[in-house]
């Protein structure tokens, strides 16, 4: 799941800042920490981890207060293979901004990554709940995945219904309910989704290969080699394709 964009929308642009670092205190501390922030957000942007964490640690300094710096710095930890300092940063912008549902949604797709699903989902349907957020399908379909990925189809399902009670025409929660009605052996529910999601979105590599098992395991040759034509033409270098090409023995 993309947590990338949301994190970067929650950091405002600055049009003006002070580059006077000598004044510690008051508005220009504030006005710094923020340009010191948005230069820790372009590094990262970027993959320059190292300078990115000197200035979002800088503008820590500057004011210890702003959410924004612990939780991008946080972000930047766990690019970095640091979940111990990633997972600090996180609870401390979780202590400055309790309402931030983004921060609450980054998090929960952090603690799903390092083996903590249960906590994980919780924040995710916390996220999902704030009247203020304005992604919650997308907050949703990640406790699915989340649940998904620990073996849990149940909760998955149950979490994925929900986004798409939220919002019927979500494509990640259409194509994740594709996989988990292939993933329990109902391969007409499964194309049903996937024919869902194909209405909205373009498809990837991966759904057009879920396309093929499905169609072959409904015993649909011509529908299976549409599928397959289409992986091979649209995405031929890709590990579906390849796969394809050189089926197992």
């Amino acid at each position: 799941m993309k947590i990338w964009i949301s994190m970067l929308a929650s950091v405002a642009l600055l049009a003006a800042c002070s580059s006077d670092p000598s004044l510690p205190t008051g508005a220009a501390a504030l006005e710094a920490a923020r340009l010191n922030l948005q230069m820790g957000v372009d590094y990262a942007r970027k993959g320059e981890y190292a300078l990115a964490v000197e200035k979002l640690q800088r503008s820590i300094k500057e004011d210890p207060t702003l959410a924004e710096s612990h939780s991008t710095l946080a972000f930047v930890y766990a690019q970095m293979g640091q979940p111990g300092p990633a997972e600090e940063q996180y609870r401390r912008a979780l202590a400055l901004g309790p309402d931030d549902a983004n921060v609450r949604n980054n998090f929960g797709v952090f603690l799903c990554a390092n083996g903590k699903p249960a906590e994980a989902q919780r924040f995710f349907v916390e996220a999902a709940g704030n009247k203020n957020y304005p992604t919650p399908a997308a907050a949703w379909t990640n406790a699915g995945v989340c649940a998904r990925r620990h073996g849990d189809l149940d909760a998955a399902e149950r979490y994925f219904r929900e986004a798409l009670q939220v919002s019927p025409k979500f494509p990640e929660a259409l194509a994740q309910m594709a996989w988990l009605t292939n993933q329990q052996k109902d391969y007409l529910r499964s194309r049903a989704f996937l024919q869902r999601y194909t209405d909205v979105a373009q498809p990837t590599p991966e759904t057009l290969m879920l396309g093929v098992i499905n169609e072959r395991q409904l015993g649909d040759a011509d529908a299976a080699q549409n599928y397959a034509s289409r992986l091979l033409r649209d995405f031929p270098d890709s590990e579906q394709a390849s796969n394809l090409k050189s089926p197992s023995p």
